[in-house]
């Protein structure tokens, strides 16, 4: 079966959360990767709800961000998912985006060095080494994961780089196990995202295909085609209004963009969302989601795969069985 992954973010209440987990599960998904990028919910309590109710589907952040957890704090706590669910967890990370950081008191200065520096020392205390690093963003000295009671062997917790931006993309070829390549692109930014991450890979001597490269999609499916592009539609308005690093990857008009941008606050409110929906014709929610007919959205994700992507990490607006039962044998 072509490899397939379920997102959920928190249309969802945390109950249905771990029913779908269970779900996709039986259904033979590979993984299911939880948001965290608004200000709604975490990703470490449902990662460990979904781990605590399944026995072999991968669980994975989707992504935490680099700059709001100790590093010591974040070792620990991706130490404790392994222990729920041992070689099944995946620490998803990203740098986070403005305004929102910068709302809550970041300051994403060097977001390259800061990043590089969390990814290797976050890498060396899962491998249960006794760290000393003096950086720019992080200072321990002789610290370790101190397992007096349990498994005291390295942990086997794969690091993706939630990446948006061609230097940080480059850079997950570089130091990652994997890139989460973002949702709401269309699949021609994947080109320039392979050869980022290519030149990275080069940097360290490896090839791109060491590199796992799991795409976020929008999956809007729905027999009544208008509803599935409408549900898509209303997605994008908010995300395009108010993500700037979204909005430069997108591929959308930067008339369409400003136009939009002009009727949204942030946060955007229900209104303001509706009534900037007309602005986002069906072609352009077409681009950058997989929307419509079960065959449409199906076409859709095979693009993404052609153009560099290992595996769909489908977010299921609707009926997330339905869309979980439509990719269950793969989308060919």
């Amino acid at each position: 079966m072509d490899r397939v992954a379920l997102y959920l973010q928190d249309a969802h209440s945390l109950q249905e959360g771990m029913e779908l987990a269970r779900y996709a599960e039986a259904k033979g998904f590979e993984a299911v990767w939880q948001a965290e990028s608004r200000l709604v919910r975490d990703a470490i309590v449902p990662m460990a709800a979904f781990a605590a109710v399944t026995d072999h589907i991968k669980v994975a952040s989707g992504v935490i961000n680099n700059w709001t957890r100790n590093i010591g704090l974040l070792a620990a706590t991706f130490l404790t998912l392994d222990d729920l669910a041992p070689n099944r967890v995946i620490c998803g990370i990203g740098a986070w985006w403005d305004p929102l950081a910068k709302k809550v008191g970041i300051d994403r200065r060097k977001p390259l060095l800061a990043m590089r520096e969390t990814v290797e020392v976050l890498r060396r205390l899962l491998a249960m080494e006794n760290v000393t690093f003096h950086g720019e963003f992080h200072h321990v000295d002789g610290i370790q994961l101190d397992v007096v009671h349990g498994r005291v062997e390295p942990r086997n917790v794969p690091i993706y780089i939630g990446a948006t931006g061609m230097k940080m993309m480059e850079m997950a070829g570089e130091i990652a196990d994997g890139v989460c390549l973002n949702y709401l692109v269309n699949p021609r930014y994947n080109a320039e995202a392979m050869d980022a991450l290519e030149a990275g890979a080069k940097k360290a001597g490896r090839h791109i295909d060491d590199i796992d490269r799991p795409q976020l999609v929008i999956c809007s499916v729905d027999n009544d085609r208008k509803h599935a592009l409408d549900m898509a539609r209303k997605m994008m308005t908010q995300y395009l209004g108010q993500q700037p690093h979204l909005m430069k990857a997108s591929g959308v008009s930067q008339e369409l963009l400003d136009e939009i941008h002009q009727v949204l606050t942030w946060p955007a409110t229900e209104e303001e969302i509706e009534g900037a929906m007309h602005l986002v014709p069906d072609d352009v929610v077409q681009m950058c989601t997989a929307s419509g007919s079960p065959d449409e959205v199906k076409a859709k994700v095979r693009e993404y795969i052609a153009s560099g992507a290992t595996c769909p990490i489908l977010y299921p607006l609707g009926d997330p069985k339905l869309m979980i039962d439509i990719f269950s044998t793969g989308y060919n």
